[in-house]
């Protein structure tokens, strides 16, 4: 066979990663409008909704699906004949294909990765290294999985070391709550069973790179205790009720993989890894003859849909006052307009250590809302990139004392709020609204303006001004300390019981 150039290798790691940026995968997108269609709860439907039309902007916009591009995992199957033309290692081969990827001007992605994360947790600027896992197999071919996992979803993993005798299907019952909807569901459940702690959590990843098939599984039925497992907790798991995006729906995940491998006999290690609404993963042989080609999809296969922001109340951010956040009510769909401060984990930490100094902020609160988010850098015309929210619940820690001594009115962000910080807005009368995590090109769009108004040195994580327009959100928690994220779930968990099982 033909050796296997470097150049090749580099470019095509390069060309997967912007592909999946921007490609959701066909099978992901086919499962997730037959869930639209499905679905019965009106806000888990809207949140689909915002999801698959969000998928359409991007592929035909080619700019990220999510804000958070996530960090690169690569799986290689290198082929015990391979030959290689290199004199890179592979590991510095695939940073350099990340490398270009992420700088793309075309395409700027969001670098995420941090050198040195237990000190000074210093960005790297490209998103390199990347975790990279080699397997050795027969043949001369080198097969490829590119994946981008983001930050919420990997935040969610769990692993358990179980006894032999535990139920598998009711530790992961018992551990989906525990979840949120930080993972930003409808997703992929990704199960990894057996072998040793770090064999499962491999496994479990693993998994998640498999096509979408459970309907297909469903017809023909199971073959073995893996696939019943998947069956089984499919069902299991949608019959909790949590919904898109946590708010309570028919569907909270569209698929479950299962990979086991022989244990020790007095183990039975588990691992539970979610794939979020930004499914990114692609799949591509090199041989010797070239890099890959990575065909678009048929964009035919989207959903031709358009959101309708007539259903929402308008809302002037720069006139708001705590008599008319008290009027809005759970589920309410709020349409944003004005000025929107940002900020996120490290943001908060900067701006804690300074109130605890005694130090003024940079920034004025007072009466403000802000946002959760880290975005992409701009391209073009753009004035902002792609600008999702991030998981609020990591700024719970934060809240009182932001609510208390800033004279912030509101927040926004992706899924629920911890107990902490619900009773800091319900203390305070304040809000919090929930953007759609998955979204991130559609929020983008609302944005007419946005500036960097402090902590500049933090890259994405910096303090900007937004000035949004129509800005889709939905409220969260209301100034009562009623949360959707825990009423919903458990409506629907009660109403699912009664709706007949839709298994096609």
């Amino acid at each position: 066979m033909s050796a296997i150039r470097q150049e090749d290798f580099i470019q095509s790691i390069a060309d997967a990663f912007q592909y999946i940026s921007y490609y959701h995968p066909a099978d992901y997108i086919k499962a997730l409008t037959a869930a639209y269609e499905h679905e019965q709860s009106t806000a888990a439907k809207d949140a689909i909704a915002q999801i698959l039309i969000n998928s359409r902007m991007c592929a035909e916009g080619h700019r990220p699906i999510c804000q958070d591009t996530g960090i690169a995992v690569v799986f290689l199957k290198v082929g015990m004949n391979a030959r290689w033309e290199a004199a890179m290692s592979v590991q510095e081969m695939v940073d350099e294909g990340v490398r270009r990827a992420y700088s793309n001007p075309d395409n700027t992605l969001r670098a995420s990765v941090l050198r040195d994360p237990a000190g000074a947790r210093a960005n790297s600027k490209d998103n390199t290294p990347a975790v990279v896992h080699v397997e050795i197999v027969p043949g001369d071919h080198v097969e490829v999985i590119c994946a981008a996992k983001g930050g919420g979803s990997e935040n969610k993993s769990k692993f358990q070391a179980l006894n032999p005798s535990d139920s598998i299907v009711d530790w992961v019952l018992k551990t989906v709550p525990t979840m949120g909807a930080g993972w930003c569901p409808p997703g992929i459940l990704g199960i990894g069973i057996g072998g040793t702690p770090e064999k499962a959590m491999l496994l479990a990843k693993q998994s998640l790179m498999a096509p979408v098939d459970i309907h297909d599984l469903i017809s023909r039925g199971p073959k073995n205790r893996a696939e019943e497992l998947r069956l089984e907790l499919f069902e299991k798991v949608n019959a909790l009720g949590i919904g898109a995006q946590g708010l309570g729906g028919l569907t909270t995940v569209l698929d479950v993989k299962v990979l086991d491998y022989p244990t020790h006999a007095a183990s039975l290690p588990v691992a539970m890894i979610p794939n979020c609404a930004a499914t990114r993963h692609a799949h591509f042989h090199l041989d010797g003859s070239g890099p890959a080609t990575l065909e678009p999809p048929n964009l035919e296969d989207w959903p031709k849909l358009a959101y309708d922001s007539s259903k929402g109340r308008r809302v002037n951010l720069d006139a708001i006052t705590r008599q008319e956040v008290a009027s809005w009510q759970p589920g309410d769909v709020l349409l944003l307009n004005g000025k929107l401060l940002t900020g996120r984990d490290a943001a908060h930490k900067r701006m804690i250590d300074m109130l605890n100094k005694g130090e003024k902020l940079p920034v004025d609160f007072s009466n403000r809302f802000i946002y959760y988010v880290g975005p992409v850098d701009p391209v073009r015309n753009e004035v902002v990139g792609p600008a999702g929210p991030t998981t609020a619940t990591r700024m719970d820690k934060f809240t009182r004392q932001m609510l208390e001594q800033t004279g912030l009115l509101g927040m926004v962000g992706k899924a629920e709020r911890g107990p902490a910080a619900i009773e800091a807005i319900r203390d305070n009368k304040a809000v919090y609204l929930m953007a759609v995590g998955g979204a991130a090109y559609l929020v983008s769009k609302a944005i007419l303006a946005a500036r960097v108004v402090a902590f500049a040195d933090l890259g994405m994580e910096a303090i900007y001004e937004f000035e949004v327009k129509d800005m889709p959100v939905t409220v969260a928690v209301d100034s009562q300390g009623t949360s959707v994220h825990q009423t919903g779930p458990r409506e629907w968990q009660s109403r699912i019981g009664r709706i007949p099982v839709v298994t096609n």
